[in-house]
Order: C-alpha cells, then structure tokens, then sequence
C-alpha cells in the first residue's frame, strides 16, 4: 500500500463508509470531517494541527542515556499503514498526524529532544529497534509477555475493542448473553475474533445461540453491512470505532472490552529495545504529561478518553503466550 494517496482516498478511509454513504462530510475551508449537518463539532484532519506542545522537564530529561542527550534526538518509529485516528495523513497527503504522533511529540518536548519520526512497515519497527535505528516505537504496541523477553514497555494507553452497532439500536454488550444469535462481523486473524469465538462457545454450553460471525475484506465492507442490516454489529479495535462514530454519525458504540479478553486489561505502550536505559525516562515523561493535563486533551481530541490511564507502568503483565 502506497504510503501518500489522493485526498479523495484519504478521506474514503477516514470516514470509512460514513463518506461512502453521504452522512459524513469534510469542510475544505477547515479541514474539519464530521456528520454531516453537524457545525459544532468535528476531528480536525488538516495539516494545521495546532498540536498540543509541552516543556522540557530537567528532572525527567536527567534520566536519558547520555548518548541520546547529545544527539537531541528522539528517533520514533511508527507503522506507515493509515489507522485513524493513531496515525495517518492530513489532506495535504504529507502531514502525519493522529493521536500516537501526539503523544510521542509530548514525551520528546518532556525530554527535551526533538521528535524525529519515520514510518515503516509493522515488521520493521521491531526490526528497528534491534538494530538500533529507533528509540522508542510509539504505534500501538500492545504488551505481550513475549515481546518483554526482548523489549522494555512504558504504558500510555488501554488496549480496548469495541461493539459496534447501527445508532439507535438500544442494544448493550457486557457480557456473552447478550450476543446470543447475534450476527457480529470481525477481521480473521484478530485477539477480537478470539474473543468472539470463545464467546460464542460460552452461549452454547449454556443453552443459548450462538454467535454468527462474518467476515469481510475491508472496512468500508463491515459499515456497509451494518447500515444496510446485515449484520447486528462490528467487534473492531476501540481508537477506530470511536473515530468512525465521530466522523460518520451513523453509529453508536455498544461495549468496550480489554482487547487482552476477559482475565486482564491489555495495555499499550512506548517500546523500546531492553535495557536500553530509557523505559524509566519514557515512564516518567508520561507520568508528568498525565499530571498537567495535556495527556487528557490530546485523547479527548482523538476521541479516546475511555482508554485513559493514571499512571505509566514498565513491563506490566502482557498478554499471555500464544500456544503452539
């Protein structure tokens, strides 16, 4: 997939079917994409971010290596792929923006270093950090316990997925009851899907119908789907859903769950190569940004205040090892 598009492609996947179907719209005076017929508010896409800066906090910048501090830098890597509102392209086609480059631009202001961003394919950013290239990955890394055999982690985010459901449905999600003989579609391969299927076994074992899981090629195709009623709801990662009922206006959210399932609350985090001397930096950078408040506005403008922490945590439980 090719990292720059057209703005009419940019903004068909921002807006997911929302554009597709006439109920999204984007003002080319503010760059501002909302439901249409909307004034008051909106997701700024534009290149003119306005982004929220913060200040280089001595006590904290002590605690990067030495090295780095003379370079002035912070090399970050972050995932070429467009995922609003983490990380994609303004209208201009060149402007990265989103809410991890927010983020990460703050924990490098705290630090006193320039953030230096490239952006590559999700492979290449652990292969980045091995070699050294990066400093820190901020791409929505989730921890794992066996990344943490390589890696160290400073959580600065919840790892949540979400129900999605047509606006006004009147339906809740908090338990496997309540998707009994649903028909829920979910992307092959994902922790959601797992979730999903497990729930579902849980309905047959206690009499109840199962789930009738569906399966599509892109987002665009799960909205479609939904508007048109074929299928009750999308189980999707919460920070995409969440952005897709800002911009498009058509949906609601239902249920949000630990993208880690039932037994522990997965968790996102900066991720950086272990023993690398600079986890304790990060950690505290997003303790102080948590502290001032900048850390809330920047999710607040992304649209992802439920999955605020209150503290940075280094190499918390992860999410349990995958058995062969």
């Amino acid at each position: 997939m090719s990292v720059h598009r057209t703005l009419a492609v940019a903004l068909a996947t921002l807006t997911a079917a929302g554009l597709l179907t006439a109920c999204g719209t984007s003002d080319a005076a503010t760059d501002v994409i909302r439901p249409q017929g909307q004034q008051d508010t909106g997701v700024n896409i534009g290149p003119d971010q306005n982004r929220i800066r913060g200040k280089e906090v001595a006590a904290i910048a002590d605690r990067v290596p030495e090295a780095v501090r003379r370079r002035g830098t912070l090399r970050i890597g972050a995932s070429a792929d467009a995922s609003p509102p983490l990380g994609f392209y303004a209208t201009d086609d060149k402007t990265r923006i989103g809410s991890e480059t927010d983020l990460a631009t703050l924990i490098a202001d705290t630090l006193g270093l320039k953030p230096r961003f490239e952006e590559v394919s999700w492979e290449n950013l652990f292969v980045g950090l091995d070699s050294s290239k990066f400093d820190a990955v901020l791409s929505n890394v989730t921890v794992t316990e066996e990344r943490k055999e390589k890696y160290d982690f400073a959580t600065y985010r919840l790892d949540n997925i979400a129900f999605e459901a047509k606006k006004g449905s009147g339906w809740k999600v908090k338990a496997p009851a309540d998707v009994a003989g649903k028909t829920i579609a979910v992307s092959s391969g994902t922790n959601q899907e797992k979730i999903l299927v497990d729930w579902s076994e849980q309905n047959v074992k206690a009499g109840r119908e199962p789930v009738e899981i569906k399966y599509f090629q892109k987002d665009t195709d799960y909205y479609l789907a939904l508007q048109s009623g074929r299928i009750d709801g999308y189980l999707g990662p919460s920070p995409s859903a969440n952005y897709h009922v800002a911009s498009a206006g058509q949906s609601e959210i239902v249920g949000t769950l630990s993208g880690g399932g039932d037994g522990l609350q997965g968790k996102i985090a900066a991720t950086t190569k272990k023993d690398s001397g600079l986890v304790e930096a990060y950690a505290a950078a997003i303790d102080h940004i948590i502290g001032n408040g900048s850390y809330a506005e920047v999710l607040k403008r992304w649209g992802l205040t439920n999955e605020a922490i209150e503290k940075a945590e280094i190499n918390p439980p992860g999410l349990p090892k995958t058995e062969n």
